[in-house]
């Protein structure tokens, strides 16, 4: 019963990092990656697919990321989509080929999208504890209902606790390696 719990807490917890690392990686660092448009919705056919669907996404180098349409006929809707995206980057068209080129980031801008990761990492952190407020507010429930003891409850407040002090130090650490990968360049 309460290494259900546990074992809940630390997935929930697990998931609030998976989703933290996967915001993080969207964001633009000044290097070229194809995370950044491989969510772009593209209008194909009456429906929108992911541009990862409708066009193969490539690294040209560091700094850019070369777009191949599968059909000819899509250029045009890519490169709107990709203009009314959030990206930030004007596509440049080659025939076939769009190409997105990335522009160097100023210091100005790298210190904006620190605060921006240092905001992610205290929301992942909010969700940890949430998670955590939960397994205890568990905990207590099966206390009252009389399925554990107090020794058991004081010990598994203690473990959850341990458990949430890992998760917030792998928030810190993702958070780190995010600003230090901002600022390095």
């Amino acid at each position: 019963m309460l290494n259900d719990i546990k074992n809940d807490a630390q997935t929930r917890m697990g998931k609030s990092i998976d989703s933290l690392k996967h915001d993080l990686t969207r964001l633009r660092t000044g290097r070229a990656s194809t995370a950044l448009v491989e969510g772009i919705k593209v209008p194909y056919y009456g429906s929108d697919m992911p541009l990862n669907q409708v066009a193969t996404i490539a690294l040209g180098d560091s700094r850019s990321i070369i777009i191949t349409p599968f059909e000819k006929s899509l250029i045009g809707p890519i490169e709107k989509a990709i203009m009314a995206s959030d990206v930030g980057i004007t596509p440049t068209t080659a025939g076939v080929v769009i190409r997105l080129n990335m522009p160097p980031l100023t210091e100005e801008r790298r210190k904006e999208l620190a605060k921006h990761v240092a905001h992610e990492g205290e929301n992942a952190k909010v969700a940890i504890r949430n998670v955590r407020r939960d397994a205890l507010q568990q905990v207590k429930d099966l206390l009252k209902e009389k399925q554990i003891t107090e020794d058991e409850e004081r010990k598994a407040e203690d473990e959850i606790q341990k458990l949430t002090d890992r998760f917030v130090k792998d928030v810190d650490s993702v958070v780190k390696h995010k600003e230090e990968e901002l600022m390095a360049l």
